[in-house]
């Protein structure tokens, strides 16, 4: 062969080999999660939905032709470590940051995230996440202000209540919900007659209990997480209060009825997602989950994971993985689960960063969350 001939062709297969190597270069993702203190059970879902997400799209032969890279770090559900994590992998040089999950961590991280134009999903629920204007936070949950005019329409109409008792987490995530709860409940003329804080992390729920039973109110509104709900419920159960006991997401999901046992039985909650709602897609994620982890995951895998295949969505819709881009085209987004599969549910994400779909409501019935009815969406009405 001619020499020169030989060389065009070497060089050829070099630039061929080299464009296919940038082709194969990992998408690098971190996960920035509560895999330690108060937020375990939230946390740990979350980062086990992005897992399983990581793992399927690798194995359909990754995005755009590229494998996702995923790390994840334990914020020891502190807002101080979650800060530093997120400088890290802005330093890492990652493409997306998936968490953290409470809504203070978020709001102290996502400044990181939000100087160095990486886009960041989050499960956090506090209204102000997505209200200071910060084009590169996505929430894969409700915000507060869109759920609480759901559950209180709720309340209001079928439960035909004209009094309620709170009792909330005195922490950015429980102070958000109460007041979109209180803003929800006054033009339907439902009055709280008894509010009562407690303490993220509070074993003793014994005098919040009391307080509600005094106050004698038509509905009993718990919002706290997991773990303190579950301990709200002991205690509600103990003192015999038969009136309703409504929350939101959380007052149902599988962690609390796991550790309520019998006094979770009758809790009423408005849930974005669940795994026990009779949607086909939320059943085969329900099967997937439960054979990768040996556990029912709730509300925060599914977001964890949904989260993920929003980002492959934006991505493949530009057709280029680049950050500026993919945020831009996440604001206006609608997903179809004919397009994405992964997404579970049909979802859109507005000019703020927050999602519209489907939700439910459920019920604890016999140790299981059961879904009652489904919600339309709020584009939808």
């Amino acid at each position: 062969m001619n020499p020169i001939r030989r060389l065009l062709l070497a060089a050829a297969f070099s630039l061929t080999a080299y464009a296919g190597a940038q082709a194969a270069e990992p998408i690098k993702i971190a996960a920035l999660v509560e895999l330690s203190g108060a937020g375990v059970t939230s946390g740990t879902n979350f980062a086990n939905g992005v897992e399983l997400a990581v793992k399927e799209i690798n194995a359909a032969g990754g995005i755009l032709g590229r494998p996702l890279q995923l790390s994840v770090s334990d914020t020891q559900s502190n807002p101080g470590v979650a800060k530093g994590l997120a400088q890290k992998a802005v330093d890492d040089d990652v493409f997306a940051v998936f968490g953290p999950v409470f809504s203070g961590s978020i709001l102290v991280s996502m400044n990181e995230t939000r100087r160095a134009g990486v886009p960041n999903f989050t499960g956090g629920e506090a209204s102000e996440i997505t209200k200071q204007g910060n084009p590169y936070i996505f929430r894969t949950s409700f915000t507060q202000d869109s759920a609480m005019p759901r559950v209180a329409r709720y309340i209001a109409q079928t439960l035909k209540a004209k009094t309620l008792a709170l009792i909330y987490v005195n922490n950015d995530y429980g102070k958000g919900g109460r007041q979109a709860l209180l803003s929800a409940l006054a033009p339907l003329g439902i009055s709280v007659i008894a509010d009562v804080s407690t303490e993220q992390g509070q074993l003793d729920f014994s005098a919040a209990a009391l307080k509600v039973k005094q106050s004698n109110a038509d509905v009993v509104f718990v919002y706290t997480n997991e773990e303190e709900a579950a301990r709200a419920l002991r205690e509600l159960h103990k003192l015999g209060i038969t009136k309703p006991i409504v929350g939101e997401t959380v007052l149902t999901s599988q962690k609390v009825i796991e550790l309520a046992g019998d006094a979770a039985n009758g809790a009423i909650a408005h849930v974005g997602l669940t795994v026990d709602a009779p949607i086909p897609g939320l059943q085969v994620f329900r099967s997937k989950f439960e054979k990768a982890f040996k556990y029912t995951p709730d509300h925060n895998g599914i977001k964890g994971y949904t989260g993920v295949y929003l980002m492959k969505a934006a991505i493949e819709k530009v057709g280029k993985v680049d950050r500026k881009a993919v945020a831009q085209a996440l604001h206006g987004l609608k997903v179809t689960v004919a397009q994405q599969p992964g997404v579970l549910m049909d979802v859109s994400i507005d000019a703020h960063g927050d999602i519209d779909r489907e939700s439910f409501m459920t019920q604890v019935q016999g140790g299981k969350q059961v879904v009652t009815a489904i919600l339309p969406a709020l584009g939808t009405k």
